[in-house]
This record gives structure tokens, sequence and C-alpha cells, in this order.
């Protein structure tokens, strides 16, 4: 049996891809480089695990910071250099390169934001049918 893939996610999914592509191609830095593409690739990981997975959105959206978090980690503990790929523009574009406190800050905002509409989502399903 082949599952269901929701098409919704599928759609949100690329949106958000297409725009951290295009943040990555243009925009060289400043905030909406550093702080809100940080902020949407939670929310990018959520809507992609959400294509597969119909579990609880507070249990995903808490994988999906788990994932930032634990890639914010690893760049604290140098694994770039270790491996020899601190020189590899695609993996540090991927992974990042430096440790930033202002970056947990941000994924935990995006993880909020996913728990928010989430919920106004469902309550708001909630009251349509009665």
């Amino acid at each position: 049996m082949i599952p269901k893939l929701n098409k919704t996610y599928i759609i949100l999914t690329l949106l958000l891809f297409t725009t951290e592509a295009l943040i990555a191609a243009f925009i060289p830095s400043g905030f909406i480089r550093y702080t809100l593409g940080d902020y949407l690739i939670v929310i990018l990981i959520y809507c992609f695990a959400k294509i597969f997975i119909k579990g609880h959105a507070n249990i995903i959206a808490f994988g999906a910071l788990a994932i930032a978090f634990f890639v914010e980690f690893l760049q604290l503990s140098g694994i770039l250099d270790s491996l020899n790929l601190d020189n590899s523009y695609t993996i540090k574009l991927l992974l990042g390169s430096t440790f930033q406190l202002s970056d947990l800050v941000a994924y935990s905002l995006g993880a909020l934001t996913i728990v928010i509409i989430e919920h106004t989502r469902h309550e708001q399903l909630k009251r349509s049918h009665f």
C-alpha cells in the first residue's frame, strides 16, 4: 500500500525551499539571510516531515526544532574541520559554519510559529464541525 502524501505540505515545502534558495543566492548577509533564513528552516523541516507523517503537530515541530538545534551544535563541535569539509561552500551553506546563540532563538521562534498556526487551524476546524 502506497502512503498518501499531503499535497498541502508538498506545496509549502516547495515554496519554503525556493524562498530559502533565493535568500541564499541573492542575499549575501544581514537579517534576512541569517535570522529569517534560520526562522524559516525549522518551518521547512516541519512541512517536509508533514508530507509523510500525520502525527501531532507539536511533536513534529519539536522534532524539527531538535534537528535544527542538533545541526547548530554540530557547528559548535567543529565537525566540518574534523571531516575536512570546512572549505566546501555547499556543505557550509547547508549546515552552516559557526555556532550562533541567535540562531537557536530564530529556530525556536520558527517552532513556536508552527505550534501557534497549527493550534489555530485545529481550533478553526473544530468550530466548523459544530
